[in-house]
């Protein structure tokens, strides 16, 4: 079930439901699939799939708010599916059998990285070697905005699968 965020309100609320939206959005164009249907890559010569994107996203939620915002080592929060011998094992070693564990493990990220943010607040800055200082805001309105982004690519893959269209 999605909700729209609402059309006036407090910054943060307004940012928060927007990340909603997009998180549920992504686990409607994966609705009512069947295992092999998540990791079918409909558009070639893409490796993309829909599972594929929501194991890219639980990485995406990991990295920037479990090792950026919490701090959390790569120890305890190093990467699920990739590695730096494989970049891009997030998309392409999807198997059917994992698709569960995968939708489980992005859903988790997504909780884990509500409570992280649930303490902070927007204006509330970590240091990155590569880019420097980055404020919660900002990664709100990133992580909104890759969602959309791959949210665009799971419309194309999902109406491949099964010719389902809509928001």
């Amino acid at each position: 079930m999605r909700s729209w965020p609402p059309l006036h309100g407090p910054e943060r609320e307004s940012l928060l439901s927007w990340l909603q939206l997009h998180r549920d959005t992504l686990a409607l164009k994966c609705a009512d699939l069947d295992a092999e249907q998540l990791c079918t890559r409909s558009v070639p010569p893409s490796t993309m799939s829909l599972i594929g994107l929501v194991r890219h996203m639980a990485e995406v939620e990991r990295h920037w708010f479990r090792r950026l915002l919490a701090g959390e080592s790569r120890d305890i929060a190093g990467p699920i599916y990739y590695s730096e011998a494989n970049r891009d094992g997030d998309f392409d070693d999807v198997d059917p059998s994992t698709v569960e564990e995968a939708m489980v493990a992005w859903r988790a990220e997504c909780e884990r990285a509500d409570a992280i943010v649930a303490g902070l607040d927007l204006d509330d800055t970590r240091v990155q070697v590569d880019r420097g200082v980055t404020s919660v805001r900002w990664v709100l309105t990133h992580m909104i905005e890759e969602y959309a982004r791959h949210n665009g690519h799971a419309d194309l893959l999902r109406e491949c699968i099964d010719g389902s269209t809509g928001d």
